[in-house]
């Protein structure tokens, strides 16, 4: 893939606020702040009611992207106005959006990385698509079912049980390495390496 210099923007989803940070339904916002890290770049506000990261992600040279890396700060459930926002202020082009989320019907921990498609009940994928269309990258994150009878409203907002948590950091890492690939070498490519 050649880099045409127009930016990817990388959007990890949540919910604002510590009492939500380590929930299910924040793994996007995990793995964007991974990403920030990596790339050695702080988190700042920006009006499109978001934080966003700007920096570039691959290997020195012509490999290299020019991303945004974004938390929408609006709540989950209004994730698409901030994300339309700031798509039109960095001019992304429309193949260049990622979104990060939870998903329920994968095991925990396991990837799939596609391209449009509904938003199965997830209510930022359905913002989002009201807001941008269903053709954007999704970068899927595994979160299980809830267990028992619990609701899925009550599952998606708790805490990762102890168990997953021994694990999380390791998949949190891996769905960043994900996103990368992604972004550097395509979805194809990308698919074959980490759609377990």
């Amino acid at each position: 893939m050649t880099d045409t210099g127009q930016p990817w923007l990388i959007v990890g989803l949540g919910n604002p606020g510590p009492e939500y940070a380590s929930h299910r339904h924040n793994v996007g916002f995990m793995v964007a702040d991974l990403l920030a890290e990596r790339m050695g770049a702080r988190f700042k506000a920006h009006k499109a009611r978001a934080q966003v990261v700007e920096g570039r992600i691959g290997a020195p040279g012509p490999g290299s992207r020019r991303v945004v890396v974004a938390k929408p700060m609006s709540f989950m459930n209004l994730s698409g106005g901030p994300t339309t926002a700031l798509r039109d202020f960095y001019k992304v082009p429309a193949g260049h959006v990622v979104v990060v989320h939870d998903e329920l019907d994968i095991d925990y921990g396991t990837l799939r990385l596609k391209l449009g498609g509904g938003d199965n009940g997830h209510n930022g994928l359905k913002s989002i698509t009201k807001s941008l269309g269903p053709d954007y990258h999704r970068v899927r994150f595994g979160i299980g079912r809830p267990p028992g009878r619990m609701q899925v409203a009550d599952f998606v907002l708790k805490d990762f049980s102890s168990a997953e948590r021994k694990e999380l950091d390791y998949f949190v890492d891996r769905a960043a390495d994900a996103v990368e690939s992604l972004v550097t070498d395509g979805l194809e490519r990308a698919q074959s390496a980490y759609n377990s």
